[in-house]
């Protein structure tokens, strides 16, 4: 049976009795593939995918079905199969938003192992991603449209010595393929072929199966190829549909990229576990400006019934009028991959009516740690209670920064640790194992939070963002949300600027809403004056054109370390 809610989860009490019946009766598929073959049953005919070729409400849109879904997914399965896939190959995938990533996904999991990549990643950090993972088939958008994947992918092809086989993805609306040379395939062509009711493999795939090679997103340094099992994305379903309230009338437009575990597990897997419908919004998704502009037309259009984004695209939303749009459709708002600032919240909910409920995703953990449900209004910080079946923990850090042994008391911040059924299967390279879990198997996230009176996970910043300066640790969340709340303030970022005497000195960045202006010394006047703490008192405020961002919408600290190391910042100490 497709997932269904047992009841609304309200608090941690609610969490534990989910857990009175056993985990193995709780959730009965095994792989992904059940999760289709489940929903295709019971859902049949109902709309599982929409894309949107353009962001214009009134275009028309192409839809799949359940069934549809599944024939696809059959096709794909059977295609990779006859290629020579076995379920311990990798299948890489280098697509924009679009209908065909789902066939990839989920036919390449029933097959072997799906490998989503960014496409906006260099070639050098492509191909070792591919050659780490021993690609063996590769999905390319079959145009330069998007971030030039087409050339992109036939320059690479060659330097990938697994690869045997490129599956040339058509754009929509594409009246004729042009001629392709050996090796790669019209997919679209080639998939018809196949058999669509049944795997031919005959594969029963385990819970254990590796279903995935997700890479990390690289904010950090190198990606990592992090491993996912079948059954840590089937459980990470299941617990969002547990905590989330989903149902089958629940329309979500997923705006997320797809080669990130938040556009493909919380994103979509778990809409089709319980049967709602994901639109698609355009290939470009959240980055196209016509659908940010068009946003609350489309909730009309298509009775959405969910707002899920991070929030910088929640801020761009904030400032784009509803105009005359309905979207009193709209039943839940969530955010996660980065800080919420309590000015934003605070702004969005008067606009809209809508609360923005915090979650903890990370790629470790199948995209999903903890959640805010629907009906919990929690403060600013607060990314919810963890998930029925998890384990998580707060303990102090040594002196290098390291989680131990010592639980914290509620209320007293450390390092965030969890034990779950989701958790991650190891990177693919044994050596990046060193510092991701601790000596008796917990996941040391690196998050630091703490845990309030109810359960409650509530985040305070990254190990690794913290600025020291001559032995004091700052939190650069302290003096985001203060420059946040400049109403000339769009984005904003703190980092540490290299110091001789206190070895990190505390700098802003920030990026102006559009039309507004301010001065850098009276935004660094601003700021100092709503900081408490005389040491976290920024040094300076540069203003800057645009914010580097990944593709899933976080600011991209190193860069910002890199011109505060660039810019030798020098000021007076106080």
């Amino acid at each position: 049976m497709p997932f269904t809610p047992a009841f609304p989860i309200r608090s941690q009490a609610d969490v534990q009795r989910i857990e009175r019946t056993p985990l193995e009766r709780a959730i009965t598929p095994r792989s992904t593939y059940d999760i289709f073959r489940d929903s295709a049953k019971a859902f049949g005919s109902k709309t599982a995918l929409t894309f949107l070729s353009t962001a214009d409400p009134a275009d028309t849109p192409v839809r799949w079905s359940y069934a549809e879904l599944l024939s696809g997914i059959h096709q794909t399965a059977n295609l990779l199969a006859r290629l020579g896939v076995r379920p311990d190959d990798s299948i890489a995938v280098l697509l924009p938003g679009c209908l065909d990533y789902h066939l990839a996904l989920w036919g390449g999991e029933a097959a072997g192992i799906v490998q989503p990549l960014n496409p906006l990643l260099n070639e050098d950090k492509l191909v070792a991603l591919m050659n780490a993972g021993k690609s063996k088939v590769l999905f390319a958008w079959g145009s330069d449209d998007e971030a030039g994947i087409w050339s992109k992918a036939m320059r690479i092809r060659a330097q990938v010595a697994t690869l045997q086989t490129v599956l040339r993805v058509g754009p929509v609306g594409e009246v004729a393929s042009p001629v392709l040379e050996e090796g790669v395939l019209d997919f679209d062509a080639v998939r018809r072929l196949e058999v669509d009711d049944h795997l031919v493999s005959g594969r029963t795939i385990a819970p254990g199966d590796i279903a995935a090679y997700f890479h990390t997103g690289g904010t950090t340094g190198a990606p990592k190829l992090a491993r996912h099992s079948h059954g840590a994305q089937v459980f990470t379903a299941w617990a969002c549909v547990q905590m989330q309230g989903t149902l089958p009338t629940d329309v979500v437009i997923n705006g997320y990229p797809l080669f990130h575990v938040a556009g493909v597990l919380p994103g979509a897997l778990t809409s089709f576990a319980a049967g709602s419908e994901v639109l698609i919004p355009t290939t470009a998704l959240f980055r196209n400006r016509a659908v940010i502009a068009n946003y609350w037309r489309l909730v009309e259009r298509y009775r959405a019934t969910v707002v899920s984004a991070v929030p910088t695209v929640l801020e761009a939303l904030a400032n784009t009028p509803v105009g005359t749009a309905n979207i009193s459709s709209l039943r839940y708002c969530r955010t996660g991959a980065a800080p919420l600032s309590p000015d934003l919240a605070s702004r969005f909910e008067s606009l809209f009516g809508l609360h923005v409920h915090e979650s903890l995703g990370m790629t470790e953990m199948a995209g999903i740690s903890t959640i805010t449900p629907p009906g919990v209004n929690a403060p600013v910080g607060c990314v919810g209670f963890r998930l029925p079946y998890t384990q998580l923990k707060v303990v102090a850090l040594d002196e290098h920064g390291n989680p131990t042994d010592q639980l914290q008391p509620v209320g007293q911040q450390g390092m965030v640790i969890f034990k779950s059924p989701n958790l991650f299967s190891g990177f693919v390279d044994p050596h990046d194992n060193a510092h991701a879990f601790t000596a008796d198997g917990w996941l040391a996230t690196g998050d630091l939070g703490w845990l309030d009176e109810e359960g409650r996970l509530n985040l305070s910043g990254r190990s690794k963002d913290l600025i020291i300066r001559g032995g004091h640790n700052i939190d650069p969340k302290v003096i985001e949300d203060a420059m946040a709340a400049h109403p000339a303030v769009q984005h904003c970022a703190a980092v540490g600027a290299p110091d001789a005497y206190a070895g990190e000195l505390p700098v802003v960045f920030v990026t102006l809403v559009p039309g507004a202006t301010a001065t850098e010394p009276e935004l660094l006047e601003f700021v100092r004056a709503h900081v408490d703490e005389p040491p976290a008192r920024p040094k300076s405020v540069t203003v800057l054109q645009t914010m580097p961002m990944t593709l899933v919408g976080k600011i991209y600290k190193p860069e910002l370390r890199q011109l505060a190391a660039q810019s030798s910042i020098v000021a007076p100490r106080t």
